[in-house]
């Protein structure tokens, strides 16, 4: 069952142009919602993160996912909304939650969508919702199959060292998980050859040297009881996915 969004805008009209077009820009029979919270009982703001399936027939590559947030004045019966696009899910909450909405009601996610495969991957994702302005994102790839990946390339402001970062996650639909690895580059062409490459692991973040098991341990700790069932990853996993070729596959899955 496709959960498609509602935008609770009944009786609402736009305050502003850019409201206007953002809002008119979204078919809700495009969109499965992946994780949503609606203030109450005023019901003044919405966020909303969901899968677009028509972008399966726009630019290759391009993101998958859109983040809203919708504000509404109940007494002069307008609204705003707001969009962005994004390659991952925990990229998009991060939006929503730098845009106001409460971070362990958009955490989440609903339905019948690819499960977090182990507990590095709970928290890298957790690092990138709580890390606010932290990661200035440079450029995304989305792609549902052959394999099915996304990545998104970064500039991470407190790294001392590596600053360039690549957030790649790997799904696996056959056992319905996905994995998230963080990488760290000296530069960006570094970043962007290792991507066109992938002769070598995704290379660990200097500061990642000596704590993965504490970071897997307070993974554990804080796993939602949503997510009990997932299964660990031994250490041995470490942070490098399977090693692939550089070609780059155009079509996408829908979910």
């Amino acid at each position: 069952m496709i959960a498609e969004p509602d935008f609770r805008l009944a009786d609402f009209e736009p305050a502003d142009a850019a409201s206007e077009l953002a809002e008119s820009s979204i078919w809700a029979g495009d969109l499965t919602v992946l994780a949503e919270h609606h203030t109450t009982p005023e019901g003044t703001h919405s966020y909303l993160v969901a899968h677009d399936r028509s972008m399966t027939w726009g630019v290759p590559g391009d993101p998958a996912l859109v983040a809203i947030k919708i504000t509404r004045d109940l007494r002069e019966r307008t609204f705003t909304f707001e969009t962005a696009n994004h390659a991952s899910l925990a990229f998009a909450q991060n939006w929503l939650i730098e845009h106001g909405c409460p971070p362990e009601r958009i955490a989440q996610a609903k339905g019948d969508s690819l499960k977090p495969a182990d507990d590095l991957t709970l928290w890298v994702e957790r690092q990138i919702r709580e890390s606010g302005s932290r990661y200035k994102v440079l450029d995304s790839w989305t792609s549902d199959f052959a394999p099915s990946e996304t990545w998104t390339l970064t500039r991470d402001s407190s790294a001392a060292q590596a600053p360039i970062r690549v957030f790649l996650e790997e799904g696996n639909p056959d056992a319905h998980t996905y994995t998230m690895r963080e990488g760290a580059f000296a530069d960006e062409a570094a970043a962007r050859h290792w991507l066109e490459d992938r002769g070598s692991p995704l290379p660990q973040p200097p500061d990642y040297r000596g704590e993965a098991a504490a970071r897997l341990t307070r993974a554990a700790l804080t796993r939602s009881a949503g997510a009990s069932a997932i299964p660990k990853a031994g250490l041995d996993t470490g942070n490098a996915p399977s090693a692939g070729t550089g070609q780059r596959p155009t079509p996408r899955r829908p979910m």
